[in-house]
């Protein structure tokens, strides 16, 4: 072993970097899921009224800032016999898979008390695999160009996930029923009706199996190197999470850009089923289609990252590429206000893919800043509680999933969004626009003027690495 990775700057094989990125890839084939289709589902399908679900999305965050903390601390403290953070991929995953499907099962169709019960459990068992999941990264090597490149490749393999989900009506149409198209006088697959229940089901059982063999993937592929040592984990504390909160300047500026950022997306995905459902009338293809454009950006733009980020630094790729996101929102919103280009589809698909490949790579570059927060932390407080500052983060990016759950259902019962009904009203369709377009565009002008405070540099964040290992 070279001296300086026997000092913790230690290179990865390309096996465990792709070992460490299946692990987002399973998250994001059954967390994303949720996050894209359960209100879709629970609207059209489930049978839940679109403003009681979005009351139920928030109470189902709130329970998170309860619980986040405490499973930080959890993860901080216990040292389980098969790694700190990785033993619980398997512990926490094997029951967020079986929620999972519960959450996509029919069985108590319009049960608000069953609907509770399994989101709750589904999102507390997540808690339970995404904190040390994100504590993992930091604990493989404190190498900033390694974790740029772990980066890169946790979400390329995040985005292989989406890819699937996103393919979700595509798939739901090889076992939804059949019903006859009057205006094309052919059979088409329905997917967003009660009858396609069954469906439903059977796909979120695929996605969420699939998952967990990922997990496994993840779990024999990472060691864990830079952890806390066990004497200082002991006097781990709840209370630390709020006190590294309060002196940790960037990770307050992580933790909104987080709240912003996941706010931004979850409004537009979780809206874009009903945008090609109802303002485009598109068939399960083109809606995958369309769908797949949100995510194929990833794969030709998240490898590039490492190589823009030294030519323009970090800020400067968050301004470009935010920034390329906001002029995609305004393509978008432009080309279906306007007669004329209302159903170009390819149009459509153009904006679809200058915003996506803003917002991928400028969010999937957010989670390197976690691994530098946690090391800022350790410098100046001398604690490397790597799990209390993933549950954080965790904290306020599901704050900003909360706000992308409730304001879509808020938004829809607003403007007289009715799911029994084949074509909407236009307040109904401007309200969808709304949330594919103009809100998270004024999102995305708030997280460039947020992430414009961060301050570590990555000259800043060798000497503090530096500095923490000549300590030892």
């Amino acid at each position: 072993m070279a001296e300086n990775e026997s000092k913790g700057f230690y290179k990865l094989s390309w096996l465990q970097r792709i070992g460490f990125g299946s692990g987002d890839m399973a998250q994001n084939l059954i967390y994303q899921t949720i996050s894209i289709w359960l209100l879709f589902f629970y609207t059209n399908v489930f049978g839940l009224d679109p403003g009681v679900a979005a009351v139920m999305f928030l109470v189902v965050r709130l329970v998170d800032v309860l619980w986040d903390p405490i499973v930080g601390t959890i993860v901080d403290k216990g040292n389980p016999k098969w790694g700190k953070y990785r033993s619980w991929l398997i512990l926490g995953g094997i029951p967020l898979v079986a929620l999972a499907i519960l959450c996509f099962w029919n069985g108590f169709s319009g049960s608000l008390v069953y609907a509770y019960i399994t989101y709750v459990g589904m999102s507390m068992c997540y808690t339970l695999v995404n904190v040390p999941y994100g504590a993992l990264n930091a604990s493989l090597s404190r190498d900033t160009e390694e974790i740029t490149i772990l980066t890169s490749t946790r979400m390329f393999m995040a985005n292989l996930g989406a890819l699937c989900v996103k393919s979700l009506p595509l798939i739901i149409a090889i076992f939804a029923p059949k019903v006859l198209n009057p205006e094309t006088g052919k059979m088409t697959a329905v997917y967003n009706t009660p009858e396609a229940a069954p469906a439903w089901f059977i796909t979120m059982t695929i996605f969420a199996l699939v998952g967990l063999l990922l997990l496994f993937f993840c779990f024999s592929q990472c060691k864990e190197r830079v952890v806390m040592d066990q004497k200082e984990s002991a006097n781990v504390k709840v209370s630390d999470l709020w006190m590294e909160f309060v002196r940790n300047k960037p990770l307050r500026v992580v933790a909104f850009f987080f709240i912003t950022a996941f706010a931004m997306m979850s409004v537009g995905n979780a809206a874009d089923a009903y945008f090609m459902s109802y303002n485009v009338g598109a068939t399960p293809l083109l809606t995958t289609l369309f769908m797949w454009l949100g995510t194929i950006p990833a794969f030709i733009f998240m490898p590039l990252v490492p190589a823009i980020k030294r030519k323009i630094g970090k800020k400067g790729m968050f301004y470009l590429f935010l920034g390329i996101a906001i002029l995609g929102m305004a393509m978008m919103y432009t080309f279906v206000s306007i007669p004329a280009t209302k159903n170009n589809f390819f149009l459509l698909c153009l904006a679809q893919f200058v915003k996506s490949t803003g917002i991928i790579t400028a969010t999937g570059y957010m989670w390197a800043l976690v691994p530098e927060v946690i090391s800022y932390g350790e410098f100046t407080s001398g604690k490397r509680i790597a799990g209390i500052v993933n549950a954080l983060t965790g904290i306020f990016f599901k704050a900003g999933m909360a706000l992308g759950g409730v304001v879509p259902g808020l938004v829809l019962a607003w403007v007289g969004f009715n799911a029994d009904a084949a074509k909407q009203t236009p307040l109904a369709e401007q309200g969808i626009l709304w949330l594919v377009c103009v809100i998270p565009a004024v999102l995305l002008l708030l997280a460039i003027w947020i992430i414009s405070k961060y301050e570590l540099s990555d000259e800043k964040m060798d000497e503090i690495n530096k500095a923490i290992e000549a300590r030892s």
